[in-house]
């Protein structure tokens, strides 16, 4: 049974700061369908053709990529943890990307048929592919009721944005559909584990999907073996709490730590982002120059070092060449001197953050490391169309891993972005 309200709209991204906040807003809508938003994976290598893995190319609409896992892991009787991925992709849109799976036969795979799962092509590789495999990512995006005087206003914000880099910020998908799992992460580092499992499964909202609210109450309710079973199936990670929390008496802490592993990491980590976004929205006017005691990253070979001599480094931020960096806090994350110092150890401050007193071990440790406050965007264009649904703006780029499609699209429309889509849980 499915729940299928009608199409609703949201921003695309909170109000972060914009590099391009001086050029005018085009107003758009996208993902009004899965052709609008066409994502391929860049490989960094090509299977050799021998092994014990099986690389698989798959094509899939309307599910994440754990979701996808998922699916495959099932319908292969095998461990989810025997599939590597390059890379997540959310639900909404079409993607292209890689999988690996261990000791299947590629003929086995070449058979599956999943719903929003397509096989394009098998081969056999000798290692499993890791997270952050890969050379990036293509993007072609069409947006829907761009008004036609805007094309110029829209490549004269590529011309800037290829000039100076796009801010790099982490996109609303990193914090969950309500934008709250860095809320979750920092009350699971606080050890707050009610705070925790009231986001995770309670709170119900007004705008959740039924089948999520009524999940979401008996959950509120302690109601935790009824709410198990109300989850929609794309919320399996809520279901396994509520289990959890009925086997543990409602004791938060112990429920909690019964989830997966990977599920934890990922709360930790949308903490992690919400706090890198902070420190950039901070630099984010002279995002393409260093400050005394920057930590900078070398675009060609990502290693990172300390800025000593800002006047001698900037003209290599000028070409490009290196950027400075934001935090990924843990332990182990190499922390700026200087002036780009004082404002990181503020921003961290002011949001209670200490990076030393993060976990070192365990299922919620930070480890920590350098992001680059920017990214640089290339192979970009915009031509204007027209398809079988009206006219569209198609906007064509190719990204680093790790970057944001919607990191982009905002620079272009700033709060005049919006992404409409129609819920579809399964009941």
């Amino acid at each position: 049974m499915s729940a299928r309200p009608s199409p609703k709209e949201k921003p695309v991204s909170p109000a972060w700061p914009y590099l391009t906040a001086e050029m005018p807003a085009v107003p758009a809508r996208f993902k009004q369908r899965g052709e609008d938003f066409v994502v391929e994976e860049v490989p960094l290598y090509h299977p050799c053709g021998e092994g014990d893995h099986t690389y698989v190319a798959i094509e899939k609409e309307g599910l994440t990529t754990r979701r996808a896992v998922l699916d495959i892991a099932r319908a292969l009787g095998v461990p989810p943890s025997s599939i590597g991925v390059a890379g997540q992709k959310d639900a909404r849109g079409i993607a292209r990307q890689l999988l690996s799976v261990e000791r299947v036969e590629p003929s086995r795979i070449r058979s599956l048929a999943l719903p929003g799962i397509r096989i394009l092509d098998v081969a056999r590789h000798r290692t499993k592919l890791r997270v952050g495999w890969l050379r990036g990512n293509r993007f072609a995006v069409r947006l829907r009721e761009v008004p036609t005087t805007c094309v110029g206003e829209v490549r004269a914000v590529l011309d800037l944005l290829a000039r100076r880099g796009v801010p790099n910020y982490f996109g609303a998908q990193r914090f969950g559909m309500r934008g709250d799992t860095w809320e979750v992460g920092r009350s699971l580092l606080a050890g707050d584990f009610a705070s925790a499992e009231a986001s995770i499964v309670g709170r119900p909202l007004e705008g959740d999907p039924v089948p999520v609210r009524r999940a979401r109450e008996l959950a509120a309710a302690r109601r935790y073996r009824e709410a198990a079973a109300a989850w929609p199936r794309e919320y399996a990670d809520c279901a396994r709490l509520c289990r959890a929390l009925e086997a543990a008496d409602g004791d938060p802490r112990r429920a909690i730590f019964r989830l997966d592993r990977s599920a934890l990491s990922l709360y930790v980590s949308a903490y992690q982002a919400w706090l890198f976004n902070r420190v950039l929205a901070r630099r984010v006017p002279g995002i393409d120059r260093l400050l005394p005691g920057d930590i900078a990253v070398c675009h060609r070979s990502g290693l990172c070092s300390l800025v000593l001599d800002t006047a001698s480094e900037e003209p290599r931020a000028g070409r490009f060449e290196i950027s400075p960096t934001g935090p990924m806090v843990g332990f182990a994350m190499s922390k700026p001197e200087g002036e780009a110092g004082v404002v990181e150890a503020t921003i961290l401050a002011d949001a209670g953050c200490s990076p030393d007193a993060l976990p070192r071990s365990g299922p919620l440790a930070c480890v920590g490391g350098r992001r680059p406050l920017r990214f640089r965007a290339e192979e970009l264009g915009a031509e204007c169309g027209t398809d079988a649904f009206g006219p569209y703006l198609e906007l064509r780029f190719a990204l680093p891993p790790g970057s944001y499609a919607t990191a982009l699209l905002r620079e272009i429309c700033k709060g005049e972005l919006r992404e409409t889509f129609a819920d579809q849980v399964d009941a």
